[in-house]
């Protein structure tokens, strides 16, 4: 494990980033073909920064072992002196990481999340031109999931049907509650605190509000789920009357105030429930824009919406607290192709992208962003794309020097 030298600590105030110009940012290889990624995802990051700011920015790449990697060195996956890392510097680009089925194991990728508090799970989706889409009018989709990332059915609070604690929940429902539960039930508590929904809706009004964004629909199964998800939206509504009446407009404002048009320059907030949503993102993606929305609910929407464009591996996303950040592809380890050079880095290039905005260096993030869609629109791509378009692929290193030298020409 490499030993910080001339880096410095990113600093938060308030929720709010202090980026050196020489940050220190830890990475993590991770599984499959995670270590193949992530080289490529640095080199293209530096480039855009030494592009952007010459000699006076420069990231401070410093691994850290996670996942199989740190199995074999160190027989552990999630190593002490990792977590003291991630603790101290709160800043990862992270690869991906398999959590084993059945072995006892926890996602270490849920582990970062809560220790470091990255409460956001933030995900941009929209359609790059020449993406082969199962849409007739891709170019509609250009939505921001905000999925809150550490409360709810993925706090993992569940017992199997045959364990002790298990057997006391469905006495204690059956004898305190009068409610019967079958004794071979598996039990999964599913939990929504106001503190943090009020949280996840605040930052996500704030990215809506700075980021010129027209819409935020909650997402929710409130009409079932009273109690949690009915509550994420009361209190979601709540928030945004309370910290931000002067720039928000509820939907039925809209509708019973002002005639069915918004104000100009107010934000509108809606809610829509959970399965209908699912329909509209395919029938009428235009109407969404930043989507607001618990865990497993998020989870789902995220990959829905990904598909939309035609390829979830070309989406990046961002799990970030108040004081902290990991930022990553949002697909998996797909061990198959591992040490193959021919993955395709886009990803977890975008999550670079993401903690490039995030630092505050958005002159570098837009040279990724414009490499990325020129390379897509000349066809110069990896397998996954060039079989649908009908060309020769590159490698991962080849595409990877195909975005450097893009940048350089920018």
């Amino acid at each position: 494990m490499n030993q910080v030298s001339d880096g410095e600590k990113v600093k938060f105030e308030n929720g709010k980033w202090i980026v050196p110009r020489n940050p220190v940012i830890l990475y993590i290889e991770g599984d499959g073909i995670g270590p193949e990624i992530v080289t490529a995802a640095r080199k293209v990051l530096d480039k855009a920064v030494q592009r952007a700011y010459g000699s006076k920015r420069e990231i401070k790449w410093v691994e850290v072992l996670a996942g199989e990697k740190a199995f074999v060195k160190v027989g552990d996956r999630f190593p002490k002196e990792t977590q003291e890392m991630l603790m101290n510097y709160r800043v990862v680009l992270k690869g991906p990481l398999e959590t084993p089925i059945g072995k006892g194991w926890k996602s270490v990728n849920v582990a970062i999340r809560l220790m470091l508090d990255l409460y956001a799970n933030i995900r941009p989706v929209k359609y790059i031109d020449g993406l082969e889409s199962p849409l007739k009018e891709p170019n509609k989709v250009d939505m921001i999931i905000f999925r809150e990332n550490t409360d709810d059915l993925y706090r993992g609070i569940e017992y199997t049907y045959d364990s002790e604690e298990a057997k006391k929940i469905r006495n204690f429902l059956k004898d305190e509650l009068g409610i019967k539960v079958e004794d071979d039930t598996g039990i999964g508590i599913k939990v929504i605190s106001k503190f943090k929904t009020e949280r996840i809706t605040r930052m996500a009004i704030n990215y809506a509000i700075q980021h010129n964004r027209k819409k935020v629909t909650i997402m929710h199964k409130g009409n079932v789920l009273k109690y949690t998800e009915g509550a994420f939206r009361d209190w979601a509504y709540e928030l945004t009357k309370t910290e931000f009446r002067d720039k928000i407009v509820t939907e039925e404002e809209v509708n019973t105030q002002y005639g069915g048009r918004a104000p100009e320059g107010k934000l509108i907030v809606n809610d829509r429930i959970a399965d209908n949503m699912f329909q509209q993102i395919i029938t009428r993606p235009d109407e969404y824009d930043v989507i607001l929305a618990p865990n497993l609910n998020g989870d789902y929407i995220s990959d829905a919406a990904g598909a939309l464009i035609g390829n979830i591996g070309m989406l990046g996303g961002a799990n970030i607290g108040d004081s902290g950040g990991m930022f990553e592809a949002i697909h998996g380890t797909a061990p198959k192709y591992a040490g193959k050079n021919t993955a395709n880095p886009t990803g977890i290039i975008k999550g670079g992208e993401l903690m490039l905005r995030f630092m505050g260096w958005d002159e570098a993030a837009e040279l990724i962003e414009k490499a990325i869609l020129t390379a897509v629109s000349s066809k110069r791509v990896t397998q996954d794309l060039a079989r649908f378009m009908g060309v020769k692929a590159l490698s991962t290193s080849e595409f990877t020097n195909e975005l450097v030298n893009i940048i350089d020409t920018l």
